[in-house]
């Protein structure tokens, strides 16, 4: 092969430590600070947006023409809408899931006084010794709450917690790395992407490899909601490749064990001829890939078109199972992912 060998180790490494560390959008700080220091111990000129994401630069050998990787730490999450008389707390959500992918799991609220309080998301009617219709009713907003894990029995006990409307809520991501090299955990959307980026530009520096063009890596932090990599992009940039999940289901081409390279989402095609370069560099590095369309998603790339942005636009990504759930990946993803990812990265750009 052609292309560099990748340390998935590494890679994993990077991905638990940020699963582990909340971001719903909105909530990030944390997690822009652990990528911000990674690229600071790599000597990468790093500035904060007005938004509050990242943008490093990588100098090249040419200057005239940039090119942007992005990748987005923000996650799903929810918000306390409503402290009930009960002392559960009501949810609305972060980004767009379905309520029945969150039933059951273990979640923590992030109180505006810097505590934090555990719990767990469950229907109200949950008890079947209690509610006759609990499998039948409604996983809705109505009907989901949070059961904290501390004594409470009204609202005012609650709001004694420190506990008002407006906290953040994440989810517990349940990491887990299996002896056949699946990755499970909530939240790999987009963190999977990050960590790859973030061993890349390791990579770049440990090996004092200048790529042909300068670079920006872009950790946004507002994807879920639809406007994270859409402004603070250098002038200069002429191509602006998003680094996301390939979801997987019936009739998808992606598998866990490959990269994705997207050809159409539902914003609409990515630029044709990036694509083919993608293409032909998976081919030339031996490197597994499917070409993939996704109906019902977007990306930062179709975010930044929507906003007006002159560029060319490609999205590629690790495949990852039951997307906006429990997901899974596997290490042939991220190794195939990687190396796609590198070989980019330092090929020639293309009128």
């Amino acid at each position: 092969m052609n292309h560099p060998v990748a340390h998935t180790s590494e890679i994993v490494a990077i991905l638990k430590d940020l699963v582990h560390i909340p971001s719903p959008s909105g909530y990030t700080e944390e997690a822009i600070q652990y990528c911000e220091r990674h690229f600071e111990e790599l000597g990468v000129a790093t500035r904060r947006t007005n938004k509050g994401a990242l943008l490093a630069t990588i100098e090249g050998k040419r200057e005239d023409k940039h090119r942007l990787l992005t990748a987005h730490v923000d996650t799903l999450g929810a918000m306390v809408k409503a402290i009930k008389p009960s002392g559960a707390l009501q949810l609305s959500m972060i980004g767009g899931f379905k309520w029945n992918s969150v039933e059951g799991e273990y979640c923590s609220v992030h109180t505006a006084n810097g505590s934090t309080i555990s719990g767990t998301i469950l229907m109200h009617q949950t008890s079947v010794h209690v509610y006759k219709g609990a499998g039948d009713a409604k996983r809705n907003e109505d009907n989901m709450e949070v059961r904290l894990d501390a004594e409470v029995h009204s609202e005012k006990d609650v709001r004694d917690l420190g506990i008002e409307v407006g906290d953040f809520v994440s989810f517990q991501p349940r990491f887990d790395l299996t002896e056949t090299g699946f990755i499970k955990s909530r939240h790999l959307d987009d963190k999977a992407s990050v960590a790859l980026l973030l061993h890349a530009a390791s990579e770049l520096s440990s090996n004092e490899q200048t790529p042909p063009v300068t670079t920006h890596f872009l950790i946004s932090n507002n994807e879920e909601i639809g406007y994270g990599g859409n402004s603070s992009i250098p002038s200069e940039t002429v191509e602006y490749v998003a680094v996301d999940m390939g979801a997987i289901g019936d009739g998808q081409s992606t598998t866990e064990f490959v990269a994705s390279i997207c050809a159409k989402d539902g914003s609409g095609p990515y630029h044709y001829g990036l694509r083919q370069q993608l293409v032909q560099l998976a081919r030339h590095h031996l490197i597994e890939y499917a070409v993939d369309i996704y109906p019902y998603y977007a990306s930062d790339a179709s975010a930044a078109i929507r906003a007006g942005v002159d560029v060319k636009h490609g999205l590629i990504g690790p495949g990852i199972d039951a997307s906006h759930a429990l997901e899974r990946t596997h290490e042939k993803s991220l190794k195939h992912t990687y190396h796609l990812i590198m070989a980019y990265l330092m090929d020639e750009m293309r009128d």
